[in-house]
């Protein structure tokens, strides 16, 4: 029994080294038929050469084959991405979407409302627009002041406000035959009362005679609740403009005054609407 099972581990044995053998020949004749293969390619063989061009082809057309299947699965893994992406911003600006609706709607019932209220108190408001621009103002007793190309001829009067676009940017202080004299917002002598919204904060805007304003004669117990966005516009208080004019928004607070960052560049202007505001009938 002992016998039988040294001819099998002696027959196993003998295979393998067989096989071995196969493979280094195998291995040697690969490696001789190469040099063989350039040796010839160097004398331009035609055969050779013919030969070449069909390996190289049987290689690209394998790499070619067997590299389908790897650009399938990355194709389709980029095509899924792509979508779920676009989905993802097509949810996201659904819901965008449905918000902006939601104000929409609710901006037409302030309209609605608004229009209500003012039939209620019999007040309406009038406009007389008149375009000018903006000249040189070299010899300026104000630190901040302009001068327009309209003046009494052009039904220009004092007092008159000034916009560039919706923004208010000044009034009018001085009248001429041709040409009128419009103070900024941001000159020292401008004081105008304001509505500080979302609080609906009564104050007053002062100039500071740079490119900013301050808030002043605010209740203090008001300030710590001036957080995130504040927008500055008219009051209407006075009847010096009319309310809901856009003027700026606040930036910073220094030495215990808020910081007021206007809406219009008054270094940038050239053309700005000088605007009566007529409520009820009277100026």
């Amino acid at each position: 029994m002992a016998e039988s099972r040294d001819d099998f581990v002696i027959a196993v044995r003998s295979a393998f080294l067989k096989k071995a053998n196969k493979q280094k020949f195998s291995l040697l004749t690969l490696i001789l038929l190469s040099l063989i293969i350039i040796i010839l390619g160097s004398f331009n063989f035609k055969a050779i050469q013919y030969t070449k061009k069909g390996i190289n082809e049987l290689v690209y057309r394998f790499t070619y084959i067997t590299s389908i299947p790897e650009n399938y699965i990355t194709n389709s893994y980029f095509k899924i991405s792509d979508h779920l992406d676009l989905f993802n911003k097509f949810k996201k600006n659904e819901i965008l979407l449905k918000s902006l609706r939601e104000k929409e709607l609710s901006i037409d019932y302030l309209i609605l409302e608004n229009k209500k209220l003012r039939k209620l108190i019999d007040e309406t408001i009038q406009s007389k627009e008149i375009y000018a621009k903006v000249l040189a103002d070299n010899e300026s007793p104000y630190l901040k002041s302009i001068i327009l190309n309209k003046g009494s001829k052009d039904n220009v009067k004092m007092g008159m406000a000034i916009l560039d676009g919706s923004y208010l940017v000044g009034k009018i202080i001085e009248v001429n035959f041709t040409n009128s004299r419009a103070l900024l917002l941001s000159d020292l002598n401008s004081k105008i009362p304001v509505l500080l919204e979302p609080h609906d904060m009564q104050a007053v805007l002062s100039g500071t005679g740079q490119n900013y304003g301050i808030i002043e004669y605010t209740k203090e117990e008001y300030r710590d609740a001036m957080k995130g966005t504040v927008i500055v516009y008219t009051s209407g208080q006075g009847g010096l403009f009319k309310p809901g004019l856009p003027v700026g928004k606040l930036i910073d607070e220094n030495d215990n005054k808020s910081l007021i960052n206007f809406f219009s560049d008054f270094k940038q202007l050239d053309y700005v609407k000088i605007v009566s505001y007529e409520i009820g009938g009277i100026n």
